[in-house]
């Protein structure tokens, strides 16, 4: 799959699920949730030292779109791809991050919220850039005004979204897709409660149709 075909895979789901997992055994359920609830995506967060195996995990599930978040060094780029992470997100723009990315063919997603780092990452040779925090970088009326000076660049707005505002940036033609943990609390991963992880993606993937 070529670095456009996923982002387009992205496009085509809306909604990127940001999941912290505290326990790999979790892993599959979660992933088998998340597909009975319309939306076969992850991105797994390295904040947490099962955040790899739970990575390897839901990988080896077969029917998601498995990504790693919080990737910080080109150590952690090469971790998550052995992994089998097929696609890496950082919260900033890290040329050493978005170098190792691009040298291993994979898709590559960082932070970018002002003029001067969207550049970069088209300088870079990249589609498509996380706009992080969005919620207190301005929000979808920020995203709106990047968009106009880089028509060819795409965003996915991720922190402080949730199911009453999501709408406000996906309504953005710029917008690809959206990030957001509200679908899968971390709480109700701990508990077990996977039911909740179906009922909530089931929730957010009906309220994002039509898009």
């Amino acid at each position: 799959m070529t670095v456009h075909e996923t982002w387009q895979q992205l496009a085509d789901h809306a909604l990127v699920p940001v999941v912290v997992l505290d326990d790999p055994a979790a892993a599959l359920p979660l992933g088998q949730a998340l597909v009975d609830g319309g939306l076969p995506v992850a991105e797994v967060t390295l904040r947490t030292p099962e955040a790899l195996k739970g990575i390897q995990e839901l990988a080896g599930h077969g029917g998601l779109l498995v990504g790693a978040g919080t990737v910080l060094t080109p150590q952690q780029v090469d971790l998550a791809v052995e992994a089998g992470a097929r696609y890496v997100v950082s919260p900033g723009l890290s040329r050493a991050v978005v170098e190792r990315c691009q040298a291993l063919g994979v898709p590559v997603l960082p932070g970018a919220v002002t003029a001067t780092e969207v550049q970069a990452a088209i300088e870079l040779g990249l589609e498509a850039v996380k706009f992080f925090p969005a919620a207190t970088s301005g929000g979808p009326a920020a995203v709106a005004a990047l968009a106009a000076p880089f028509a060819d660049m795409r965003f996915v707005p991720t922190g402080g979204i949730d199911a009453g505002n999501v709408a406000d940036y996906l309504a953005l033609p710029a917008v690809l897709a959206v990030g957001g943990s509200w679908m899968v609390p971390r709480a109700a991963i701990r508990a077990g409660d996977f039911a909740r992880v179906r009922e909530l993606t089931s929730q957010a993937v009906a309220a994002t149709r039509g898009r």
